[in-house]
């Protein structure tokens, strides 16, 4: 069953939008209607980029853990397009495979920057135009943040703060703009599938069926929901 969003005359920002979940949600968007602002780290012309559309969004490269460039970004969009109605927290990585005993420092540092920091600080400066068009926020958490478990612990942990962070945006903002995580298991993407070659790609997520339900959660459709953690484990 299909399923059709109209986002005509909104302005999304995606950020992570040269990943395959970003690209995605950019493409769903912008077949939607909507005018889509993509940020990234990576400029569009590197090999890492992977949304082949470029044209299809407003790209602004920024470094989303540093504060300076989230609110360049931010409040460029708001000038450029006059208004600001979701916003979509993608940026992310992984990184595991250590116990904590065995963990470094350094990407403890990581993790948290590039997963938790990136969602607060895009969240921070996006609000208050937020709270003007009564919007959306989206951010992706995890399956796994629901529990601790062995190797990637600071990965889970991080998330499990995406998620926690969602509520309290939901409850700070409450009746004036709506906020919602998804929890994703393992996306089918290209660097997934290259870091576990013999696992069964056909239990994964597609990245389009994610960028489908985070249309909804930021669409009229979902208006009565807000501060939830909404699964999207496909079969896995």
């Amino acid at each position: 069953m299909s399923v059709e969003f109209d986002f005509d005359g909104s302005v999304v920002l995606v950020t992570g939008v040269g990943g395959a979940l970003g690209g995605a949600v950019a493409r769903a968007f912008d077949d939607a209607g909507a005018t889509v602002c993509g940020a990234d780290i990576v400029a569009p012309e590197s090999e890492d980029f992977l949304l082949d559309e470029t044209e299809a969004i407003d790209y602004y490269q920024g470094d989303f853990t540093d504060e300076d460039d989230v609110a360049d970004v931010v409040d460029g969009v708001v000038e450029e397009h006059g208004r600001l109605d979701a916003l979509c927290n993608i940026a992310g990585t992984w990184r595991g495979g250590d116990p904590i005993h065995e963990t470094d420092a350094d990407t403890f540092d990581l993790l948290f920057d590039v997963n938790l920091k990136t969602m607060f600080l895009a969240s921070k400066h996006a609000l208050p135009y937020l709270r003007e068009s009564e919007g959306a926020v989206v951010s992706v958490s995890a399956r796994s943040s629901l529990e601790g478990g062995a190797g990637d612990g600071i990965y889970r942990a991080t998330k499990a703060g995406v998620r926690l962070l969602t509520e309290t945006i939901a409850a700070e903002n409450e009746g004036v703009v709506r906020a919602n995580a998804v929890m994703p298991s393992v996306i089918d993407t290209p660097m997934n599938r290259e870091m576990m070659p013999d696992a069964d790609f056909e239990t994964w997520v597609d990245p389009d069926d994610i960028a489908t339900m985070m249309l909804f959660l930021c669409s009229e459709g979902a208006a009565v929901t807000s501060g939830a953690a909404v699964p999207v484990y496909g079969e896995a």
